[in-house]
Formats: structure tokens, sequence, C-alpha cells
């Protein structure tokens, strides 16, 4: 790889790391961190974060979007698939029953899986079909703010 093509990852990187901490959720960059959050009281809502452009164009927007409603969880993280790999590994091992998805999103309550949106539910949809399903979840799951 040339050198502009790594410096030009590398600002990929940090836009899609700064878009999703924009949005309210907290980076976990370390098996710890995510230990701590993820086994937290209460729902906690996982966004799993890449490069990929379904993660720019549809992923990180229902992000942000979908957590200004009047229901939500009580904690919102985030983990970067390619990039913080020992993080996000942990994490996915607390998506029982899921394969590895990215971009996806956990939705736990008190460390147990109660709704996962995969990959596959974003890829090619609209941002407000992803932000409408998490909102669902939401409405199901989460308490009034």
């Amino acid at each position: 790889m040339s050198m502009d093509f790594n410096l030009f990852m590398n600002d990929v990187v940090r836009q899609a790391r700064q878009e999703i901490q924009n949005a309210g959720y907290k980076e976990l960059k370390t098996t710890e961190e995510v230990d701590e959050a993820l086994q937290a009281k209460g729902t906690t809502l996982v966004m799993v974060n890449s490069v990929c452009g379904c993660a720019g164009g549809i992923a990180r927007p229902a992000a942000y979007h979908a957590v200004n409603y009047d229901k939500r969880p009580d904690h919102l993280v985030t983990v970067f698939a390619g990039q913080d790999k020992e993080a996000t590994a942990r994490a996915r091992e607390y998506f029982t029953g899921y394969p590895p998805s990215s971009p996806s999103f956990a939705l736990l309550k008190d460390g147990k899986i109660i709704k996962m949106i995969e990959r596959h539910e974003i890829e090619g949809h609209e941002p407000m079909q992803v932000i409408s399903a998490l909102q669902t979840a939401f409405d199901e799951y989460c308490d009034e703010i």
C-alpha cells in the first residue's frame, strides 16, 4: 500500500470515529472497557462501526438520529470492527447466536443480548428504515428519558 492510501484510510477511520462519538456513543477500545460497559445494569446499545459505505451512509446516521427519541437505551457505546480488533471480538462474545456483522447494532439488557440489527438489515436499506427498527426496539425494551 502506498503512503497516500494509508494516510487516506487514517482520515476515514478518524472521521468514522468522530461521527459516532459526536452522536453520544462512548468508544470502547479494550476488552476491559467492553466488559465494564456491556455488563452494566440497564439497556446498552452497541454500534459496531466500520469503514464500509453502508456504515457511513446508513448505520452512523441512523445511530445518530435514532437516539433522539422519547425512549432510548441507558448506555450508548461503540466498537470499531477492523480497527480495535480485541474490543470488537469481546463485544461479539456477548452477541450469542449471531455471526460477526459490521456494521451492526446490538441491544443488551443487563449484559444479555435482546435485539440485533445485522448488516443485512442495514446494507441496501434507507437510514429511516434502520432508525425505525432501532426505535421499535427502544419502544419494546427501553424506558422513557
